[in-house]
């Protein structure tokens, strides 16, 4: 079936899925779902391409299951990044406005003097996110253009990642016959399907529990205020379940899927579970307490560390709106309630917000990020500045010629 409308197209290489979803423009500038994919994802490891050879073979047949669904052919896609080599820092750029009105190369100029910090050469620049505009003194400005003035200054967050680790994920999308439209964060885009407007103007800290790391992104008075990345995820768990009950991957992972709860006080001490054997060892038969015996002190860690994050950034006291989870991790029944005593904070499961034709197969936390990032490609072509938001148009255009200089 042809399509008339743009196509826009998310793919979210993860460290055990990889998701492609498919949307199409609609004349009113919305968005609707068109077709979607997913293929197990077996050459990252912690959020980084190991092997290019097994990651182009996903992409190729995530990508496939969405073209079919679709009917159509994909191009270019917007493609999600994490992992530990994620770095940010908050900077500020103050420059002179040319004509005592703010046009956009002044917020152009301000933006890129905000850049100018030092960043090592192997690193690039993926997002410059504006926290906050200040005109002649006047702070808390979200939209500067057309505001007069003689001084305008930029507080903005700068995120960054190794450029190798970028280098190989458009390697791979190349292989598979993409274009990389955009490299975008991943609990950034996760952000775009399950935060709310309010959420963000009250503080809110994302969690998204992946299968090889748990990012972190911080946002206040509407804007995007820290971001990190803990190198733990649900691959630990399963790890954790493989050594702990002496039985395969693939068994471990269905287990904790099935039966696993992050609260063993919760799970009654007479239920039995049947575990697979290594090799040709019988199934036993073992009490399913002892499994979230394992899980339970593994999510706590990682809670533990998340709250250690909020307290070194100084912002623990500032998430009115508490902590939202997504991830395929957070599927883990009595999680959110285990997040709840160790961070002391009100604690909600974040599902992607439903858009038109979406099917009910995408609406899982686990799909977060897919579907941010069909979302953020609906505006990448805006001319506008966002307050922590993804910007797309100008703030692309910004970044390549942030790389341009850098190569030069």
């Amino acid at each position: 079936m042809a399509r008339k409308g743009e196509m826009i197209v998310g793919l979210d290489i993860g460290t055990t899925k990889v998701v492609a979803v498919v949307g199409e423009r609609t004349a009113a500038g919305g968005l609707e779902v068109c077709g979607w994919g997913q293929a197990p994802s077996r050459g990252l490891r912690k959020g980084v391409v190991v092997d290019i050879d097994s990651t182009v073979t996903s992409i190729r047949q995530a990508v496939g299951e969405a073209e079919s669904m679709a009917g159509c052919r994909v191009e270019s896609v917007y493609a999600g990044i994490a992992g530990a080599h994620i770095k940010a820092f908050n900077s500020h750029g103050v420059a002179a406005v040319k004509d005592r009105e703010v046009r956009t190369e002044d917020l152009s100029r301000v933006l890129a003097l905000a850049r100018a910090a030092a960043i090592p050469a192997e690193r690039e620049v993926l997002h410059i996110l504006p926290q906050e505009y200040i005109v002649d003194g006047q702070d808390g400005i979200k939209a500067p253009m057309g505001i007069c003035g003689v001084r305008l200054e930029a507080r903005v967050h700068i995120v960054t990642a190794a450029a190798a680790a970028v280098q190989n994920i458009v390697k791979c999308c190349s292989l598979a016959g993409l274009k990389v439209a955009d490299m975008v964060l991943e609990p950034l885009a996760s952000s775009e399907s399950v935060l709310t407007d309010e959420e963000r103007d009250l503080g809110v800290c994302l969690v998204d529990l992946g299968g090889g790391t748990t990012d972190i992104a911080v946002f206040g008075a509407g804007s995007l205020v820290h971001t990190a990345v803990i190198p733990l995820g649900g691959n630990h768990l399963t790890n954790d379940i493989v050594v702990g009950l002496r039985t395969p991957v693939v068994d471990a992972e269905r287990i904790k899927r099935t039966h696993g709860s992050a609260l063993s006080g919760k799970v009654p001490s007479d239920e039995v579970i049947e575990v697979p054997g290594v090799g040709d060892r019988a199934p036993r038969r073992m009490a399913r307490r002892i499994l979230c015996d394992i899980i339970e002190p593994r999510v706590e860690e990682i809670f533990r560390l998340v709250a250690r994050e909020l307290q070194s950034c100084g912002y623990e006291e500032n998430l009115t709106s508490g902590i939202v989870l997504c991830g395929g991790s957070s599927l883990i029944p009595d999680l959110d309630e285990l997040a709840e005593e160790v961070l002391g904070v009100l604690v909600r499961r974040g599902e992607p917000r439903a858009l038109p034709g979406m099917p009910e197969g995408l609406r899982g936390p686990q799909f977060a990020t897919a579907v941010g990032l069909v979302q953020y490609g609906l505006q990448a072509d805006e001319q506008r500045f966002y307050m922590g938001r993804p910007s797309g148009g100008l703030f692309h255009r910004l970044g390549g010629w942030i790389r341009t200089a850098l190569q030069q």
